[in-house]
């Protein structure tokens, strides 16, 4: 069995909770977890110690009997000290993109 670290969401509508659990790679996304290890209240301030809480040793732990934690849960993972590695992705700005015409080609002369 593969396992998963990553963020189930519970809370009411419009005001999101997150836990931080310990899962099955294949269940859903708030099914049934193995175990609880922390919480993520984004509704606190940024700069606020609650608003990401973690239980270290268990999170640790899991890392070394082989539990692979979701993208997001590696960022806060990273941003507390305990996750070590890069993110598998590069994050990418907003309007980097080359605009497309729909006529063709942006580069060609304007028919006169």
């Amino acid at each position: 069995m593969s396992l998963k670290i990553r963020l189930a969401r519970g809370g009411a509508k419009k005001a999101p909770y997150y836990r931080l659990v310990v899962t099955n790679s294949r269940s859903p996304r708030d099914s049934k977890f193995i175990e609880k290890l922390g919480a993520y209240d984004p509704q606190l301030e940024k700069g606020d110690a609650k608003r990401f809480q973690c239980n270290e040793e268990r999170v640790k732990h899991r890392l070394s009997v082989g539990a692979i934690p979701s993208e997001t849960a590696a960022r806060f993972l990273r941003q507390a000290g305990i996750y070590k590695t890069k993110p598998t992705y590069t994050a990418k700005a907003k309007g980097t993109g080359v605009k497309k015409n729909k006529g063709g080609d942006a580069a060609a002369p304007a028919a006169a």
